[in-house]
């Protein structure tokens, strides 16, 4: 199926609300890594989101070239055409994109959807995440307000972050006290005093519950989640709506228990971050692939090894199934299994 159209994207968010589940979104940075989440979510019977980080699309781009946006154009191109070939929706997202970073990635990305739009087309992306989470919350909800508008005459999504996401990602170190990883009803009001609630234009945002990028045991965190139900409650008491008002989104889950994706997915997740675990599948697929072929991968003893074990695509697919399982299993523990639209 083609990526979704803005009012299919609107539509998913408002699908798995009302289902009481969530949708996975992959951080990918290479055509595989891209054609593993598409086999892995149509193996699930799951729609799903493709999002690229700043790292990613320098990757894109090529890694010893700095165009980022060139390369977040690029993955975009390249989502739209092959999943055409695939039975199942996606959306495509830029994820965590710092103050730094807005005049040579999310900018010249939304002024290519506007001129694409202005042509009669959809937007690039479906969705661009502004991170203010390093920046006093004023700045953060300011830097909101002035993109919101432009967002919402692409008819595209806008996502927040309102709160301290802790640990690293992509080169981008998330620091702040204990308590900034917890985000409060008193910011989220803040925010939703400056930005709506999706009359001024429609966003998701990411809360803190104590949630770290990277690696960890479970347990190694001390997560909250029934701090987003607590967000949800104060943001419908002050602003007169019904319950769980906000879309709100997941990051930092890795090493996160069933239960407490499951209480997070209850309180309003309708999006969640996937990398670090994929990551690793992808990974160690091939480690696993490279050792148990040694000889023929490695012209070793004065032989010529062998070709096709060697060939990139061998050792690829392997790479992209073990990632596709890992997709999967995403799709499983947040609903999403099962629930495609396609």
């Amino acid at each position: 199926m083609p990526v979704a159209t803005p009012d299919q994207y609107a539509e998913m968010f408002d699908r798995a609300k009302a289902g009481g589940f969530a949708y996975p979104a992959f951080n990918v940075s290479s055509s595989q890594t891209i054609n593993a989440v598409l086999q892995g979510l149509t193996e699930a019977g799951s729609d799903g989101i493709l999002q690229v980080t700043t790292g990613g699309a320098d990757y894109f781009a090529g890694h010893t070239v700095k165009g980022r946006a060139t390369g977040a154009l690029a993955m975009a191109r390249y989502v739209h055409e092959v999943a055409k070939n695939y039975p199942v929706t996606v959306g495509v997202h830029t994820d965590h994109c710092p103050k730094d970073a807005l005049p040579g990635f999310v900018l010249p990305l939304l002024e290519a959807s506007e001129e694409r739009v202005k042509a009669g087309g959809d937007p690039i992306f479906n969705s661009h995440m502004w991170d203010g989470s390093a920046v006093p919350l004023d700045e953060n909800i300011e830097i909101a307000s002035s993109l919101l508008p432009r967002m919402k005459n692409i008819n595209a999504i806008l996502e927040i972050e309102v709160g301290v996401v802790g640990g690293e990602e992509d080169g981008v170190q998330h620091e702040g006290s204990n308590e900034a990883l917890y985000t409060t009803v008193a910011d989220v009001t803040k925010a939703v005093e400056a930005l709506g609630l999706g009359e001024q234009g429609r966003y998701i945002a990411a809360l803190t519950f104590g949630n770290v990028h990277g690696v960890y045991k479970p347990g190694g965190v001390k997560l909250r989640p029934e701090l987003l139900g607590e967000i949800q409650k104060g943001i419908a008491a002050a602003f007169g709506t019904g319950e769980k008002p906000l879309d709100l989104v997941f990051h930092g889950g890795s090493g996160s228990s069933d239960d407490e994706i499951a209480l997070a997915v209850a309180n309003g997740v309708v999006k969640m971050n996937i990398d670090t675990d994929t990551q690793y599948a992808f990974t160690r697929a091939v480690a696993g692939y490279m050792l148990s072929n040694y000889d023929g991968v490695l012209k070793i003893d004065g032989e010529v090894g062998n070709k096709k074990q060697y060939d990139p695509r061998a050792w690829g697919k392997v790479a992209e199934t073990a990632m596709a399982a890992r997709v999967v299993e995403s799709t499983k523990q947040l609903g999403s299994f099962g629930t495609s639209q396609s």
